[in-house]
């Protein structure tokens, strides 16, 4: 048995561990910096299959390992330090880290209170009622008092018969409103670009409210204008800081617009007439998207500049309203709204020379003309089917939306045109470029063309009752007074609008106001129907001037409309 080696001796085995650790490569360096060491420990396996014999190798130091000297024998288990690696990402997260507050500002109080300082207390009582004395009726004399009845009862007679036959107070009125003694210009209203193209006012019209004064910009002399961009403008009178020059609503149109007319009771609807021939609708509270419905050019479109438009009630639905158009091709259309933004041809009318009604003589027409061209309509006041037709020809028509006999024309239309004309009345000297019918009288209308004429009609006769001359230039438009039976205006190729009172004078202009300083033509007006002392006024250079009347027309006399009718009965006859 071998010998067991003493403790105090060093062995074998603990000499070739030291030999071993002496010869062990370095300690790695880890990720953190720091050392890392490796034990080897022997695998329990091992030892198993070295038995005994294995264990008296290892007390002897080594014995059993003589047959394979080239290979360390088993090593001893060793417990080394524990190596510890600081981490540097915190140390970093920490030097970045920050401190951050915030606070609200100070809220302020404070506190208040109130007190009445003194109160009091009131009562009322009614009295007890008083007995009321009636004062004693005085006894008359009767006999005495019928006496002296009897005694002045032919001179107080006589007396009433002589005030009821005088006329010292005829025509006064009390009037407690201030009174306008002067027509003065409220307004000049104008749109730049229009007047730097040069374009003219060719309508004006007043809105329902007749708060709006709106005008269309077009060309009325010479040339061709139907791809002339033009413009309808509109401007509130009412609006508070109105510029002048700013109109409140613009609309650009693709041709000259010849005429315009707001709806008789949408505020912001306007229909215009085109040099083109077309009829539009604008809705003038959108001026970004404006257009509401259009006739477009197709074949029942009129061919020729549309010189006038009006708003008339729908034939079944009275809500409903038709636009009815005038032109210089023969064609008298009405145009109803459909859906997809157009206007559709709902009735028409030719007026064609050979079926004109041979009321007076005319001239003839020119060899192969068979169409007269439309100018101007009005419609009578007391009869919504009635209406007068200003023409080329210089002679004003009588006609009627009930007229059911076919007009004898070879012009296109998807509805049969029919011939509207009753009765001819006497010429002018010239084209009648305006026609008026009387709010006040049934049978009276007014015509104005380029004769420098205005002639006053009976529906009863065809020669006028009365003709004046205000002109030596064309007359472009006539409008009887909304308001004062006797009266109407009149606008002049001279740069004049001109105000007749026939109660003063049936021959000579009462007041004559000057519209432009260099005698440009004044081409259109127009009465406001609501404010009755309005009148707007536009002309050549692309002005319209709205004028306030004084009060010697706008307030009607107590025999005014008798005198009108006196008028009319005593030429007639």
């Amino acid at each position: 048995m071998a010998p067991i080696a003493s403790p105090s001796q060093p062995s074998a085995l603990d000499e070739r561990g030291r030999r071993l650790r002496r010869s062990a490569p370095a300690p790695e360096r880890g990720w953190g910096g720091g050392a890392v060491s490796t034990a080897t420990r022997a695998q329990p396996g091992q030892l198993c299959r070295a038995g005994s014999a294995g264990a008296e190798a290892l007390a002897s130091g080594g014995a059993a390992s003589t047959e394979r000297p080239e290979r360390p024998g088993p090593l001893q288990d060793e417990t080394l330090g524990v190596a510890s690696v600081p981490s540097q990402w915190r140390g970093v997260q920490g030097i970045r880290g920050e401190t951050k507050s915030c606070q609200t500002a100070s809220i302020a109080t404070a506190e208040a209170s109130a007190q009445t300082r003194k109160h009091a207390d009131a009562e009322v009582q009614t009295k007890a009622p008083e007995p009321v004395s009636l004062p004693s009726v005085p006894q008359y004399d009767g006999p005495r008092l019928a006496a002296f009845l009897r005694r002045v009862e032919a001179m107080v007679t006589r007396e009433l018969n002589k005030n009821w036959q005088s006329h010292a107070f005829d025509g006064f009125e009390v009037n407690w409103s201030e009174q306008q003694q002067t027509v003065t210009c409220l307004h000049t209203l104008g749109y730049p670009p229009a007047q730097g193209r040069g374009l003219h006012v060719t309508g004006v019209s007043w809105s329902t409210t007749g708060s709006v004064v709106a005008c269309a910009y077009g060309r009325l002399d010479d040339g061709d204008w139907s791809t002339l961009k033009s413009f309808v403008c509109a401007w509130n009178l009412d609006r508070r800081g109105l510029n002048p020059q700013q109109p409140s609503a613009v609309v650009e149109a693709p041709s000259a617009v010849m005429c315009l007319a707001f709806h008789p009771t949408q505020p912001s609807h306007v229909a215009g007439g085109l040099y083109n021939g077309e009829v539009l609708v604008w809705d003038m509270s959108h001026p970004e998207d404006p257009l509401l419905w259009r006739t477009g050019l197709t074949d029942d479109t009129h061919t020729d500049p549309v010189y006038q438009v009006v708003w008339l009630p729908g034939p079944q639905h009275g809500h409903r309203f038709q636009v009815l158009s005038v032109a210089t091709d023969g064609k008298v259309l009405l145009w109803l709204a459909v859906g997809a933004g157009r206007l559709q041809l709902s009735a028409g009318f030719a007026l064609a020379v050979q079926q004109l009604p041979r009321s007076t003589k005319l001239k003839k027409p020119p060899r192969g003309e068979t169409e007269v061209g439309a100018t101007a309509v009005a419609f009578s006041s007391f009869d919504p089917s009635l209406f007068v037709l200003g023409t080329e020809g210089g002679f004003p028509l009588k006609c009627s939306l009930a007229a059911e006999e076919p007009a004898l024309t070879r012009m296109p239309s998807s509805v049969p045109l029919r011939a509207p004309a009753q009765f001819t009345f006497s010429p002018h000297g010239g084209p009648v470029y305006s026609v008026s019918c009387s709010p006040f009288h049934r049978n009276l209308f007014l015509s104005a063309g380029t004769d420098g004429h205005v002639h006053l009609y009976s529906m009863l006769q065809a020669q006028p009752l009365t003709s004046l001359q205000l002109s030596h230039k064309y007359l472009f438009a006539v409008r009887w007074s909304p308001v004062r039976p006797l009266v109407f205006a009149a606008a002049s190729g001279e740069g004049d609008v001109q105000l007749f009172d026939l109660q003063k004078s049936s021959q000579k202009a009462t007041v004559s106001i000057k519209q432009t300083q260099d005698e440009s033509p004044v081409y259109c007006l127009e009465f406001n129907h609501q404010q009755t002392q309005l009148l707007a006024a536009g002309d050549a250079k692309g002005m319209v001037k709205v004028w306030q009347l004084s009060s010697e027309f706008t307030e009607q006399g107590p025999r005014e409309t008798e005198d009108l009718d006196q008028l009319a009965a005593e030429v007639a006859t």
